[in-house]
C-alpha cells in the first residue's frame, strides 16, 4: 500500500499484550517507521546527549524521569523524520505526554491493543530479554533461535524481575491507573480505535483492516 500523505500513529496497550509483534506487522504492511521510546531513550543515554545525561542522573538517583524530559527527548526525535509517516510505540504514557505530543503533531489513530490481563500473565512468566538492547523473546511464541541466548548477539536472555510472576499483577494494576486517563484523552479526541482479544494472530486482520480503511480515506482526503 502507497501512502499519499504522511501518516502519524500511535499504538498502545499493557506489556506483553502484542504490541511488539504488531508494530512490526503495521510498518512492514503500511511502510511506516516504527518509533520506540525505549529506543529512544537507550540512544540519548548510550549518545550522551543533554537530555539523555538529565535523564541518565535521575535514573541514577532512582528518580522518575520528569514528564518533560521525556517528551522533548521524543519529540526532537519525531522531528527529525517529520517527513515521513511513523508509528509510535511506548509514548505517550501519561496525559501530560499525551498534550506535548498533541501540541507537535496531530495524530491520525490510536490503536489500542485491549488484552486480558490472565492472558498477559501468562504470556508474561514466558519472557525473556537481552537487557543491553531491550530485545524481548516469548518461549511459547517467538523463541531465540538458541534457546537461552539473544539472536544477535549470542548473549545470555535473563527474565527481568518485573516478568516474574508475583510482579506482574502489580505492573499491570499500574498500567490501568496510569494509562486509563491518556486511553480517555485520545478516546475524547475521536482518534482512538480499541482491538479486543487473547491472540495477536486473530487482531491483526481488524488492525489490518481498519487500518486500510483508515489511511485510504486520508490519502483520499489530501489528494
Amino acid at each position: 500500500m502507497v501512502l499519499q500523505r504522511v501518516i502519524r500513529a500511535v499504538i498502545m496497550g499493557p506489556p506483553g499484550s502484542g504490541k511488539g509483534t504488531m508494530s512490526a506487522r503495521i510498518i512492514k504492511s503500511f511502510g511506516l517507521q516504527h518509533m520506540s521510546s525505549g529506543d529512544i531513550l537507550r540512544a540519548n543515554i548510550q549518545d550522551k546527549t543533554e537530555l539523555g545525561l538529565l535523564m541518565k542522573s535521575c535514573i541514577d538517583q532512582g528518580q522518575l524521569v520528569p514528564d518533560d524530559i521525556i517528551s522533548r527527548l521524543i519529540l526532537n526525535d519525531l522531528r527529525k523524520i517529520d517527513n515521513s509517516g511513523w508509528l509510535l510505540d511506548g509514548f505517550p504514557r501519561t496525559v501530560s505526554q499525551a498534550e506535548a505530543l498533541d501540541n507537535a503533531f496531530s495524530l491520525d489513530t490510536v490503536i489500542n491493543l485491549d488484552v486480558p490481563f490472565q492472558t498477559i500473565k501468562e504470556r508474561l512468566t514466558s519472557r525473556w530479554t537481552h537487557i543491553p538492547s531491550g530485545r524481548v523473546y516469548n518461549t511459547d511464541f517467538n523463541p531465540p533461535k538458541v534457546p537461552g541466548l539473544d539472536d544477535v548477539t549470542g548473549e545470555p536472555l535473563v527474565q527481568r524481575d518485573d516478568d516474574r510472576p508475583e510482579t506482574v499483577t502489580r505492573r499491570l494494576k499500574s498500567y490501568e491507573t496510569q494509562t486509563e486517563p491518556v486511553l480517555e484523552f485520545y478516546r475524547s479526541k475521536g482518534v482512538l480505535e480499541s482491538f479486543t482479544g487473547t491472540e495477536t494472530n486473530k487482531i491483526w486482520p481488524h488492525v489490518e483492516a481498519f487500518l486500510h480503511r483508515k489511511f485510504s480515506s486520508l490519502s483520499q482526503r489530501a489528494a
